[in-house]
């Protein structure tokens, strides 16, 4: 059965204009009560967080309304696909919470029914085998501003296109030499309607067809009929496809076959980021990045390895919305969707970045007491775990200061703090090596105050985290930054490209961290908060002791909206 529309989602918020689409054919049985959406990515490079933005559009739109979404891969340049790829995009719609069911389809498996849509076209006196070279075409089609011309061979004989497209098939022809285009009009204001390119000779093997074919449709021609064998009802694209819809339409009112709605939408545009597959390949390709998996990357596979959460990922989707219009989103605003969701998910623990000995010298030499620590003050159901506390501490390094300024309330020499989970510390001595640097802290504790506060009532103006020297583990922790410093990576002097913008500070590796011993079993991507330091994420490498910053505790987005307030 159908949901009813009723205008509105299921929270009572209003539809967004491609869900009224949806829910208004549903009401005038459009469709015969079905809806029907499919994700179609081309396998020539790994998703990233603008794809996200129409995965959670096309599957959450079948889920809202009862429907079906297809995954299919518009695998039709053998050139630039490979299997790695593919595999690649199936983990990542998984891991992003969705699931295609039996629904798997490639663009490949309808070549043969494509071929014979062409040669139904070609009968019908619609399209025909070109000789003109890719430059000679481009000069044919003419300009937004001059009508093109007709091509030489564009009246060939029905049977002469017949023949010569047949031979194409069988491989008689060199790469370029020849190509099949639809007949349609070379003055059209709508250059994609110039007598389009529908088939390309290119000998090259496929991964899945191998060589079968050395013809291979181009998008224009594909796409539509995959929408049209599949019977899709609503095939939803992103904007830059809706100068291409007439065209979409003008195939299949030809062929006279099923004919899905195609609909737009504004693809994601997000600042400090490139979302354009070439650009981020020229990145892994030039060793600018480690890989498409880089946690700098915003590729779903490299958001995952960062610490994202699928929940966060897809409840920014929902925040950005859908519409008509171009435009960039503040990157700060998929950060602060991230935080609301570790916030609430993540457990608490302690780690020491840039470690500071401590040593409280009025502590029992050989003593380790177990203190409770809370998980997660966010979920009581988290409960709380046992962290050691001994002589012998590590407390922050920016957490000390010898001559602290006015306004610097942490520890000081004569100055008392409390540990957070223990008890109040006073600093009474630094211990210097020979270049002057410091080594070690001497403090003294009140063991009246445990766990709380002091008996006398007095205060202290700062908690810091700690951590006990014997207990902790080395780590090694990667702090990430944006991976370019222009918030338009685009924007490069005329003689630069983008990657004139990379930010050389994007990453910074700290290799003499410390955590607490509860870390010692970490599985890869097990996402935390280091207390006071950020959330982070176990990286998916063997060494389950590197942790990759997901993001700082600052949330500049909640600090906008506030003040916009």
């Amino acid at each position: 059965m159908t949901k009813p529309n009723t205008g509105q989602n299921n929270k009572g918020q209003k539809l967004d204009f491609i869900r009224q689409i949806v829910a208004d054919d549903l009401k005038t049985n459009k469709w015969s009560g079905r809806v029907h959406t499919r994700f179609p990515p081309e396998p020539n490079g790994y998703l990233h967080i603008g794809h996200a933005k129409s995965i959670c559009l096309n599957f959450g739109i079948a889920d809202q309304f009862s429907g079906l979404c297809n995954l299919r891969f518009d695998d039709t340049n053998p050139i630039k696909e490979e299997a790695e790829y593919i595999e690649a995009i199936k983990e990542d719609v998984r891991w992003l919470g969705f699931d295609w069911a039996d629904r798997l389809y490639y663009a490949s498996d309808y070549f043969q029914q494509m071929y014979e849509y062409a040669l139904q076209l070609i009968k019908a006196g619609r399209a025909y085998v070109c000789d003109l070279t890719p430059d000679q075409t481009r000069q044919y089609r003419g300009t937004l501003t001059k009508p093109g011309k007709d091509s030489p061979y564009r009246s060939r004989s029905i049977e002469e296109n017949i023949d010569l497209f047949e031979q194409m098939k069988a491989g008689k022809f060199p790469d370029g030499s020849r190509t099949l285009r639809a007949k349609i009009d070379m003055a059209h204001p709508n250059l994609n309607m110039r007598d389009p390119v529908m088939y390309r000779i290119l000998h090259a093997a496929h991964p899945r067809t191998a060589d079968a074919w050395c013809i291979y449709p181009m998008y224009d021609w594909a796409h539509g009929l995959e929408d049209s064998i599949e019977e899709i009802t609503h095939s939803i694209c992103t904007l830059e496809f809706e100068n291409h819809r007439p065209l979409y339409d003008w195939f299949l009112d030809q062929l006279g076959v099923f004919h899905p709605q195609q609909i737009e939408f504004a693809r994601l545009n997000l600042s400090y980021t490139v979302m354009s597959k070439r650009k981020l390949l020229q990145l892994v390709a030039d060793g600018l990045v480690t890989g498409w998996d880089d946690p700098r990357m915003p590729t779903i596979c490299g958001l995952r390895r960062r610490g994202y959460s699928p929940a966060a990922i897809r409840n920014f989707c929902t925040v950005i919305g859908v519409n008509k219009f171009n435009s960039t989103v503040d990157i700060a605003l998929l950060e602060h969707c991230l935080r609301e969701d570790l916030n609430k998910t993540s457990p608490r623990v302690m780690a020491v970045l840039k470690p500071l000995k401590v040593i409280i010298d009025n502590y029992p030499e050989d003593k380790v007491e177990q203190l409770d620590a809370v998980n997660n003050p966010e979920d009581p159901s988290a409960g709380t775990r046992k962290v050691p506390f001994s002589k012998e501490l590590y407390i922050e390094q920016d957490d000390f200061m010898e001559s602290p300024p006015k306004k610097f309330y942490r520890l000081a020499p004569g100055r008392e703090v409390r540990l957070r989970y223990a008890y109040f510390v006073t600093c009474t001595d630094v211990t210097k090596d020979s270049n002057g640097n410091i080594t070690e802290l001497h403090c003294t504790y009140d063991p009246a105050t445990r766990g709380g506060d002091a008996p006398d009532g007095r205060k202290v103006k700062s908690t810091l985290h700690w951590l006990s020297a014997p207990h902790a583990l080395k780590a090694e922790v990667r702090l990430y930054d944006h991976l370019f410093i222009n918030e338009n990576p685009d924007d490069a002097p005329e003689d630069k490209d983008f990657k004139s913008n990379l930010n050389p500070d994007s990453l910074q590796i700290l290799t003499d961290c410390r955590v607490e011993p509860s870390l010692a079993d970490t599985k890869p991507l097990g996402r935390y908060q280091f207390e006071r330091l950020g959330y982070f994420c176990t990286d998916s490498s063997k060494d389950n002791l590197i942790f990759n910053r997901t993001v700082t505790l600052r949330d500049t987005w909640a600090k906008i909206q506030k003040k916009q307030k």
